[in-house]
């Protein structure tokens, strides 16, 4: 009698672990979060105007009809969930911007017009490249990149920054208003000015340089912060491209006023040479000493300093729509035989009703910003980042984007 209550206990027994066995087999393996190393990778922007997406509304350029050259129309910095604000006004993330790569690689891009190494605050706020946080959410971009590199799989990160630390705008208007304020018999050139030669003084480019390095070290903080190895993503630093041709290269005489009441280039000679002889090796000089400075181990480098070199601002190889006879930016050959850098704009600017934005001036445009985005989707490799140096490889589009090589 015992022995068959013992028997029948054991089978009880073995009945209920061989169902619970059975249940523990059948119950979904529970999914791995995303986050380091694991899910969809993700390539991440940072930076300032010239990675944000400034001017990707516009292809090319009209005085004629903003809508010859409108290409994404009054919503093209909007880029909250809804799609009817910006998350951060002026920060002009267009949807045309470099960090939507496609490819399998998703775009998350968290840079802003006006951006310096560091986060400023004012009429508009500007996040910079550091771990800012007010906590009523306005926060640096490090800090929201360490956020958001904890639950997703970020592979490469592609930062411009330093432009605006060298007071970039503000040179440009400085040449400006030398341009439209002086003689041809008696240029007064930007170049000598000391609102502009300070920045470009030994001390200042060496103060610059360790602020960008400082950036570039905030962001393997963020990364490393979010749970990151070194090796596990790769650091893309682009360089800032020529949006001016040399002097000998507008299509618009010095006389008058036509190079920037018509051209919205308003440079001397002069001036342009100083721009891409020396201002533009001196800034870029900066940005890769910086990356070399920073110590990081995963760093590349994006030359974009000629990629829009045959396509630039009033360059004699181009026009404006109405000098080619193009009707619109959709027409055949519009890519080719118009400008990639936005008009200057003064007077256009002034009134609400003016589709455009001062701040747009001198900006990769919609083209430019589709080539950057071909010469980044190169970059990422298929998974294996390089660097190397973006130009134009031919005429036409492809897939939608300019025909861009990475040599």
């Amino acid at each position: 009698m015992l022995s068959s209550r013992i028997t029948t206990a054991l089978a009880a027994a073995a009945v209920t672990l061989t169902t619970a066995l059975s249940a523990v087999l059948a119950a979904p393996t529970a999914a791995h979060a995303d986050g380091p190393g694991s899910g969809s990778p993700y390539v991440i922007t940072l930076g300032d105007s010239y990675i944000s997406g400034e001017a990707g509304r516009w292809a090319g350029s009209s005085n004629a009809s903003s809508s010859r050259a409108d290409a994404l129309g009054p919503t093209a910095y909007y880029d909250n969930a809804a799609g009817t604000a910006e998350q951060i006004p002026r920060c002009h993330r267009s949807r045309s911007a470099e960090a939507y790569v496609g490819g399998g690689l998703t775009g998350v891009n968290l840079a802003c017009s006006g951006a310096t190494t560091a986060t400023t605050t004012g009429t508009y706020f500007k996040p910079g490249l550091d771990f800012y946080d007010d906590g009523a959410g306005h926060r640096g971009q490090a800090a929201m990149l360490q956020t958001f590199a904890g639950t997703h799989n970020v592979r490469m990160v592609v930062v411009s920054i330093g432009g605006n630390d060298f007071r970039f705008a503000d040179i440009v208007q400085s040449c400006v208003v030398d341009f439209l304020s002086s003689p041809t018999w008696w240029k007064d050139y930007c170049r000598d000015d000391s609102s502009v030669t300070k920045n470009f003084t030994t001390a200042n480019v060496a103060a610059v340089r360790a602020r960008i390095a400082g950036a570039f070290r905030n962001v393997q903080t963020a990364m490393r912060g979010a749970g990151y190895a070194d090796g596990q993503w790769t650091l893309l630093v682009q360089t800032y491209p020529s949006p001016i041709p040399r002097g000998s290269g507008f299509r618009y005489s010095e006389s008058g006023y036509t190079r920037q009441s018509t051209g919205g280039c308003g440079f001397w000679n002069g001036d342009a040479d100083w721009a891409n002889d020396t201002a533009l090796p001196t800034i870029n000089g900066a940005v890769t000493g910086a990356a070399a400075d920073s110590g990081l181990p995963n760093v590349k480098v994006l030359d974009l300093s000629s990629a829009f070199n045959g396509r630039r601002l009033c360059e004699n190889t181009v026009g404006l729509y109405e000098e080619r006879g193009i009707p619109g930016w959709t027409s055949p050959g519009a890519v080719d035989q118009t400008e990639w850098v936005n008009q200057i704009r003064t007077v256009s600017t002034c009134c609400s009703s003016s589709p455009y934005y001062i701040q747009e001036s001198l900006h990769p445009n919609y083209w430019a910003q589709l080539a950057t985005r071909s010469c980044v989707r190169q970059a990422w490799n298929g998974g294996t980042p390089r660097g190397g140096r973006c130009t134009i490889a031919g005429t036409g589009l492809v897939n939608g984007e300019p025909r861009m090589s990475l040599g």
